[in-house]
C-alpha cells in the first residue's frame, strides 16, 4: 500500500512539472520583439542620365546667330575658313575640287574674296558640326548669291528655301549636273563618276610605266 502511494506522488510530481513548462515541449516565449530592418543608405553615386531624344538628320537653327568676322581662306566653290572656323556658305551647292568646274569654282570665290574682310552669320550647325553661315563681302554682296550668278554654285531650295533660284544661269544645273545628281538623291551617278575617274588614273599610270 506504501508503494502504490509512493509511485502515485512520483506521478503527480512529473505531470506538475510538465505543466509548469519544465519539458522539453515548452511553449516559445511570448511577445518576442521582430528583427529590425535597419534601412540602407542611398548611394552617392550620380545616376546616369537618360540618353538625349533622337534627332533627324539635318541642320541644327540657331534662334541668335552668332557672327564670325575676317579674312577667309577658300576650301572650295562653297567653303571657307574664317579665325580656324571652317565654314559652308548657306544655300548652295558648288561643285567638289575633283568635280567638273570645281577648280573653276574655287578660284572664283578667291577672287571674290580677295581684299574683303567677310562676316558671316552663322545660321546653322549640321549634324556633322559643320558651321552653316551666311557669308557677306565688306561692301555687302552676299557670297552665296554672287557665286550662283556666275553659274559656278546652284540654289539648295532644300537649304535655302528656294531665295537662290530666280538667280541660276540657264545652264547652270547642265554644267554642274554632280552637284544635281546630289540634291535630287542620285549618288549612283557620282559613285559611277568616282569610278570612270580611278580607271582613267590606272590606265594612265599603266601608260607611263
Amino acid at each position: 500500500m506504501d508503494g502504490l502511494v509512493i509511485i502515485l506522488g512520483f506521478c503527480a510530481l512529473v505531470y506538475l512539472l510538465f505543466k509548469s513548462g519544465g519539458g522539453r515541449h515548452s511553449k516559445p516565449p511570448q511577445n518576442v520583439p521582430e528583427p529590425a530592418f535597419t534601412k540602407t543608405k542611398r548611394s552617392n553615386k550620380p545616376r546616369r542620365k537618360p540618353p538625349p531624344p533622337f534627332q533627324e538628320k539635318g541642320a541644327t537653327h540657331l534662334d541668335k546667330p552668332r557672327v564670325i568676322e575676317g579674312r577667309a581662306r577658300i576650301v572650295d566653290g562653297d567653303t571657307i575658313v574664317i579665325n580656324k572656323t571652317q565654314i559652308r556658305l548657306f544655300g548652295i551647292d558648288a561643285p567638289e575640287i575633283d568635280h567638273p568646274y570645281g577648280q573653276k569654282a574655287k578660284w572664283a570665290l578667291v577672287s571674290l574674296c580677295k581684299g574683303h574682310t567677310v562676316r558671316t552669320e552663322v545660321t546653322d550647325v549640321d549634324t556633322y558640326g559643320r558651321t552653316v553661315g551666311k557669308c557677306y563681302l565688306s561692301d555687302g554682296r552676299d557670297l552665296s548669291a554672287e557665286m550662283v550668278k556666275m553659274g559656278l554654285a546652284i540654289d539648295w531650295p532644300k537649304f535655302s528655301g528656294g531665295v537662290y533660284r530666280s538667280m541660276e544661269t540657264g545652264d547652270a544645273r547642265k554644267k554642274l549636273w554632280l552637284a544635281d545628281a546630289r540634291q535630287k538623291g542620285r549618288m549612283h551617278v557620282w559613285e559611277q563618276f568616282d569610278y570612270d575617274q580611278y580607271r582613267a588614273k590606272c590606265r594612265t599610270r599603266r601608260n607611263k610605266s
